[in-house]
Formats: C-alpha cells, structure tokens, sequence
C-alpha cells in the first residue's frame, strides 16, 4: 500500500487532477505495475513515465481512479561486449485502477 493523501485533500478543488497525477507518477516501477502491463518490451523504464487520469468515482468509503500509463521498455540483450544489438525504447501503455482510502488516505495500486 502507498499513501496518496495530498490526492485526497486536493479532491474537489482545481489542483486534484494535477496532484494526483503527480502522486501516481511518483510511485515509480516500484509502485505501480508497469513490468505486468508490457507488451512489447521485457524491462520497464519509469523515467519518462506520464500519467492520464480516466475517470475518477467517488464511494462513500473508497475513491477509486482509473488511470492510463504511458512509459516505454528495452528488450534486454545478452550483454556481451560485441554484441551488436542497439538497445531500443519501445512505446508501452497500460491502466490501472487506483483506490484510494477516504479515511487514512492508502491507495492500492492494480492492473485493470
């Protein structure tokens, strides 16, 4: 579980896109599924990670946000000092659902 309470005092207020966007980009590979969610690549990259929020559906006791990811991933070689292969980027896309705790502010993280 990670935390993501400055998303959840922001709701309702102008920044709470701009917030929780920022939140879920900063959980980085660690903490949100990318490595599950590739499709082309065998090794996520979070460098460049962008977030877009989907939809957002306020329960009484859980906010839950569906988000999509777009980061990219290499095909990892075999590492030899000659081998020849360029490591490329590949463009990778994935959606999570996010819920959000309303009390204590825990957000769980999950391949939708």
């Amino acid at each position: 579980m990670t935390c993501l309470s400055r998303s959840l005092s922001a709701l309702g207020t102008p920044a709470f896109e701009s917030v929780l966007k920022e939140e879920i980009a900063a959980l980085g590979a660690a903490g949100l599924p990318l490595q599950a969610g590739l499709r082309t690549g065998s090794v996520a990259l979070d460098d460049r990670l962008e977030v877009t929020i989907l939809g957002v559906d306020e329960g009484a006791d859980t906010l839950r946000v569906r988000a999509g990811l777009f980061y990219t991933s290499i095909i990892a070689g075999c590492a030899c000092a000659d081998d020849p292969t360029p490591v490329n980027e590949n463009a990778e896309y994935c959606e999570v659902r996010v819920d959000i705790d309303r009390q204590s502010g825990e957000g769980r993280v999950s391949l939708a």
